[in-house]
Order: structure tokens, then C-alpha cells, then sequence
């Protein structure tokens, strides 16, 4: 008899063949091992399910019956509704699906099914299913699990494969694929830490006898995951450090003290800790790699302006990225400003900058003449060469890629890197909490600064809001209405943001509205934002390009349409381009529904929370690789309530590579292995942030 594999492809296990093997490439299964690791994205609990007899007004539950009458009926208004009569021994219930008229393809007399929903009462009692489960076909007999009291996993599915076919293929080969997989974990971690072994843990996960179980299972898994990538992002530092030792900066006080005594302000204290965490990091023999983070407003330019003029005055040189030209321009504005009195002055690469600017900008970077660099993507290009790269600042963060950040990191022989951001997207969240981030975070804001109000209304109130912002304009003051844009309807987009103008043009004749876009034509745009600045236009409506790098202090109010299809981190942004004067400000979001998450944003300012909140939805990336957000790597621990297993897994990562921080003993090889197998490229992306 052959032996059992698990790199064995799925279209050569018993029960599946070369049709279903296709459906399962859909579901990114290809072989045993993916099939096994496969796992249920929940549970039903048998013993849980309301008999359909007990069914009350009122009530929110799930029943299990078999469909013994169904329909379409139509109303008068038009609408079509699916309803289906489910039995079991108790009772009947009637099912209603408005305006679902295709499950009438779908759902067949005979099949048992699991509803829930909500128990409302019209002409007798019904249930309007949020979901359904078809459990079993007409003709089936042999799956009643659910029958027997039993915890029913539930898997993910595909067209063509229902999840309960694959229960049935999984189950069927569950005891072989589970017997290939030894226990790798030393036995003293799961004694320390009382840990089921692999196996059990497995089985528990696929043939739970209670749920309870399941979610021991589940997250003995989940601490696997933990342990590989606290065991990576050990290895990768131990390596990091024996491998690459990063620029030792000396504190010369010539360029940084002549800066200091030059601002027409004093720095905050948040400032000054700031900086002396980062001059800390500089002086040191190993690369710095920390985050600044502070709200708009909180000075993180200046900050960093310090951080790279300690690297000019070491005779290395500073460069600032940025998303975009517009904002690298308002950078560029800036930096002229304040190193005017030093007699230094900075260059900008940016795409737009004609063939002889730009050679001759990558000539004096190539020479070192040009000590402070802005610009966008260009400085990623691979004609651009530094003669000594020292410092790397990369400003909004999360606007660019992984590998767009290494590409400009690559250009230095390990420079420091400082990150800035408002709201640090989900990755460099969780890469702070894993603890490779260093973090510095500014709150308090210079004095002078307005409060920035948030509230959530409906489209019912769309004529108070309106009213309230042509009272701001009218004031003096002036507002912003964004639109969203979504990459895959982006034109539609467009549309509505050209209509938007053209209907508070006509609504408000005494206001100048403007309008920009990332469709037209950057002098337009850069004339018509001139103009918002100068105070020209009152009112501009835009999509997201206005989300970083314009300063119109007179701006009060930040209007944002549809705010439910922005990111958390979108909308922090966005209210982040008013407060920016003495006024109050608010910022309005006008939203098709309630909303839970727009409700939790409005009810903070603070960005670490809103990140928090945007890891919680978006998950946290692929923390070793190239995502920015998305589960990725990390298919089993959930957050925020697998926060506990941070700690065990990081205590016992510590615990192992005390020991052999090589992971070269026998009794780690395995774990070795099998963490470069989950994250094969820790060792070069992990320290990009």
C-alpha cells in the first residue's frame, strides 16, 4: 500500500478527481497538506438550534429544517419575494427572502437547510434569514450531525463545492493527512505552556466534539503562527546585527543648533523627546528604524528636518520621499523656509521635471553636492545613485508599498530610516506591537491650533449640512467635499465628483467652487489648488488627492460623501486637512447608513486608536512580506482577541532563540523549516516597516 503524502496533489486523493481538483485550485488548495490546512471559518452548534415550533416573535436564532413547500410571490410594488416552508419534528416555520427571487434555483424541496434571523410576525410567524446553509441534499442520509447534536464545521467554499462537500472529502481523509504531521513544538514549550500537540489540535479543529474544543484547537494553531513569526523576526534581527552594522552618527551641534536657535517657535515636549530618542538611535552602531507618528499639525517635518541635518553634518545625505509631487513640493516649500539661515538648500526629483533638471539633480547626487533630497517614486528609479545615503525619511508611509520603501532603503549602505505617518496602516501597527518598530509619537500640537469636531449624519439631514457649510463660507471660512474613489469604478467616481461641483455651483452663485481630480492635468490641478489656498475659491470638491500635503488654515469644515467606502485610516487623513488654523473645524460624514466604524472614528481623535481600529478590519498584513494589510500569512490568529498569544508566543520564541539563536540544534531544525516555509522572505523585508 503506498504511503500517505502530503505534497500529494488533491486530484489523486480518493473522492475527488480532476473536476473537483479545479474547484479546489479556486479555493488555493493543490495539495493534501493545503486541503488539511483548509480550516472551518465556523461552526454550527447543534445543540444550540431552536426547534421550529419554539420560535418566537422577537427572537434572533437559528433552526434547522427541511424545505417542504416553496415560491415566488410577487407584491404590488413589484418586488419579488422567495419563501420557503421548513419542517422538522417540532413544527413548521415560514422562511421569506425579499427581493431574492433566484433562490428559488437555488433551494429545492427536500434539501434541510440552517437559517438565521430575526422571528417577525406578518399574517403568522416568519423568519428573514440573514443567512442560510444548505445541511443536506433530498436524497442524502448520511450527514445528520446536526441531527445527532453534534458541532458541524462550516469551511469556505466555492462554486461548484459546497462547504459540506467539503467536509465530507476533508473528513474522509483527515486521519492519514493528520498522521503525517508530526509534533515539532519541544516538549518542554507545550508542558510550559500547556498546549495541545499538533495532532490533537488538528483533529480538534475539523471533528470538534464541542465548540470549546474547536477553539482550543484553533488556537494552538494560531500560536504556531505567532511562534514562526516571532522565531523569523528573531533570526532576521540576530542576522541584521551580525550582518550589517548601520551608520554611527556623531552629535556636531553645528547645523541642528544653528536650525534650533533659527525657528520662530520653541518645540514642544513632545518634540524635544522625540528628538532625543532618534539622535539616540543615530549615535548608535545599529541602523535606527522607527516610526514618528503624530496627527497632522504636530510638527513631524521639523522633527525630521533635525534627524537629517545630523546626517549632513556627519557628510552624509538626507533624503525625504513623499506620495506625491504635490506634497513634495509643500515639503520642498517648507525645508527652503527653514534652512535658509543655514545656507543650505535642498533639491526636488519628482517626475515632472524636465530631462536636463533631472540629470543634473542625479549628477549632484551622484557627487554629494546636493546634501538634502524631496522628491516622489523618481528617487527610486534606478538611475538615481547617492554618494553617501545616510538617512532615509519616508513620509505617509502607508502610502507606498514594501518594496517601494526598500528600493530607496537599497540606495544607502544601511542607512537610519525614519518613518512618519498620521495613522500607521495595519502592518507597521502590528510590526510595533511584534516590537521591530521603534516609536516615537507626538500629541501635543503647537499652541494656536483649532479642536476638529467629527459628526456622522444621514442623507435625511444632507440640506442641514449643506445649509451649515455655505454659513461656514459665508463666515470667511472655507470647506472641503471630498467624493470617493474606488480603484475599481474610478471613472464613475469622477462623474459624481464633476456633478457635485457643478450642483454647488449652481446651488450657491455667490461662492467660487473649484474642483480636482487625479484625472486632470497636474498644472490645472496645482492652479486650482493654488487658488483654494490663496482664498479664491471657497469651496473645493475633490477625491483623495486632498488627502495629504495641502495647508489652508482658513479651511473649517471637511465634508466626506460616502464615508463607509473610505479606510479608517483614509478618513483620519482627510479630517487631518482642517484644524490646521485658530478656528474650530469639523468634519462631516455624510453616510448612506449607520455605521458602527464611522461611529467609533467619530468618537476619537487619536491615531493610534483609529489604526487599531483599521487593524481590527483590514487585519494586519503580510508581516514578513510585501501586503499591506490582508490576512496573508496569518490564516488562523484573530484580532484583537488572539492579543493574548503575542505574549506567549513572543516568551517562547525568546526562550528558544536564547538558546540558539542560529536555530541550528536538531531539536530546532523542524521549526526552522517550517517558519522559513510560512515566511520565506523574512530576512530581507522585515526591517522596511
Amino acid at each position: 500500500m503506498p504511503v500517505f503524502r502530503l505534497d500529494t496533489p488533491v486530484k489523486f486523493l480518493k473522492g475527488i478527481g480532476e473536476r473537483r481538483a479545479e474547484a479546489l485550485e479556486r479555493l488555493g488548495i493543490a495539495t493534501a497538506q493545503d486541503l488539511l490546512w483548509h480550516l472551518p471559518h465556523r461552526y454550527i452548534d447543534a445543540s444550540s438550534v431552536t426547534p421550529l415550533a419554539q420560535a418566537r416573535v422577537g427572537d434572533d436564532i437559528a433552526c434547522v429544517g427541511r424545505v417542504v413547500a416553496k415560491g415566488v410571490l410577487p407584491t404590488r410594488k413589484g418586488l419579488r419575494i422567495f419563501n420557503a416552508v421548513l419542517r422538522d419534528e417540532s413544527g413548521a416555520l415560514e422562511c421569506v427572502w425579499p427581493g431574492q427571487a433566484f433562490l428559488d434555483r437555488t433551494i429545492e424541496v427536500g434539501q434541510t437547510l440552517l437559517v438565521a434571523g430575526p422571528v417577525r410576525f406578518y399574517h403568522g410567524r416568519q423568519m428573514a434569514p440573514r443567512e442560510f446553509i444548505v445541511l443536506a441534499e433530498p436524497d442524502d442520509t448520511g450527514d445528520s450531525a446536526w441531527q445527532q447534536g453534534k458541532v458541524l464545521p462550516v469551511y469556505p467554499a466555492t462554486a461548484g463545492l459546497s462547504h459540506k462537500t467539503i467536509r465530507a472529502l476533508i473528513d474522509r481523509h483527515l486521519d492519514a493527512m493528520i498522521a503525517c504531521c508530526p509534533e515539532v513544538l519541544p516538549v518542554e514549550l507545550r508542558r510550559r505552556f500547556d498546549l495541545p500537540t499538533l495532532p490533537e489540535a488538528l483533529r480538534a479543529v475539523h471533528r470538534p466534539a464541542t465548540i470549546a474544543e474547536a477553539e482550543r484547537g484553533r488556537r494552538r494553531l494560531a500560536l504556531d503562527e505567532l511562534f514562526d513569526l516571532q522565531l523569523m523576526l528573531g533570526r532576521a534581527r540576530f542576522l541584521a546585527k551580525r550582518g550589517r552594522v548601520g551608520v554611527q552618527f556623531v552629535v556636531r551641534r553645528k547645523l541642528t543648533s544653528a536650525l534650533r536657535e533659527s525657528l520662530p517657535w520653541e518645540l514642544t515636549a513632545d518634540q524635544r523627546q522625540a528628538l532625543r530618542q532618534i539622535t539616540a538611535d543615530m549615535v548608535a552602531s545599529q541602523r535606527m528604524h522607527r516610526l514618528l507618528m503624530g496627527d497632522v499639525g504636530t510638527g513631524k517635518t521639523v522633527v525630521a528636518l533635525f534627524a537629517m541635518l545630523l546626517a549632513v553634518e556627519n557628510d552624509y545625505q538626507a533624503a525625504l520621499m513623499a506620495p506625491t509631487e504635490l506634497l513634495a513640493e509643500q515639503h520642498l516649500a517648507t525645508l527652503t523656509r527653514l534652512l535658509a539661515p543655514l545656507g543650505i538648500v535642498p533639491e526636488l526629483l519628482t517626475g515632472r521635471l524636465g530631462a536636463a533638471d533631472k540629470t543634473r539633480i542625479r549628477e549632484r547626487l551622484r557627487s554629494g553636492a546636493a546634501q538634502v533630497v524631496l522628491g516622489t517614486h523618481a528617487l527610486m528609479q534606478d538611475t538615481v545613485a547617492f554618494r553617501r545615503l545616510g538617512l532615509v525619511v519616508i513620509d505617509e508611509q502607508h502610502r507606498f508599498g514594501v518594496e517601494q520603501r526598500a528600493a530607496l532603503i537599497g540606495k544607502g549602505s544601511a542607512p537610519d530610516v525614519l518613518l512618519l505617518t498620521a495613522t500607521p496602516i495595519p502592518r507597521s501597527l502590528a510590526l510595533t506591537r511584534y516590537g521591530d518598530l521603534d516609536v516615537s509619537v507626538l500629541k501635543a500640537k503647537p499652541a494656536g491650533r483649532g479642536a476638529v469636531r467629527t459628526a456622522v449624519r444621514s442623507g435625511k439631514q444632507r440640506e442641514r449640512v449643506l445649509a451649515f457649510v455655505l454659513d461656514q463660507c459665508r463666515e470667511g471660512r472655507q470647506a472641503y467635499v471630498v467624493l470617493p474613489v474606488i480603484e475599481e469604478t474610478e471613472k464613475a467616481d469622477l462623474r459624481a465628483a464633476t456633478t457635485m461641483a457643478e450642483t454647488l455651483k449652481a446651488r450657491w452663485p455667490e461662492l467660487s467652487v473649484g474642483l480636482v481630480h487625479g484625472k486632470l492635468k497636474p498644472d490645472v490641478r496645482d492652479r486650482v489648488m493654488q487658488e483654494f489656498r490663496d482664498g479664491a475659491v471657497q469651496v473645493l470638491v475633490a477625491t483623495t488627492v486632498v488627502e495629504v500635503g495641502i495647508d489652508v488654515p482658513n479651511a473649517t469644515v471637511m465634508l466626506i460623501e460616502n464615508p463607509e467606502r473610505f479606510g479608517l485610516a483614509q478618513l483620519h487623513q482627510l479630517r487631518g486637512r482642517v484644524g490646521r488654523g485658530s478656528a474650530e473645524s469639523h468634519c462631516i460624514l455624510l453616510a448612506e447608513r449607520e455605521s458602527p466604524r464611522l461611529a467609533a472614528f467619530a468618537a476619537t481623535n487619536d491615531g493610534f486608536k483609529i489604526a487599531e481600529l483599521d487593524l481590527a478590519e483590514r487585519s494586519q498584513g503580510d508581516l514578513l512580506g510585501q501586503r499591506q494589510s490582508g490576512m496573508a500569512d496569518i490564516r488562523v490568529a484573530r484580532f484583537p482577541e488572539d492579543v493574548d498569544l503575542l505574549t506567549v508566543s513572543r516568551e517562547m520564541a525568546q526562550r528558544v532563540l536564547e538558546e540558539d539563536p542560529g536555530l541550528e540544534r536538531s531539536t530546532h531544525v523542524q521549526l526552522k523549516q517550517r517558519a522559513l516555509l510560512r515566511y520565506p522572505r523574512a530576512e530581507a523585508l522585515f526591517r522596511v516597516g
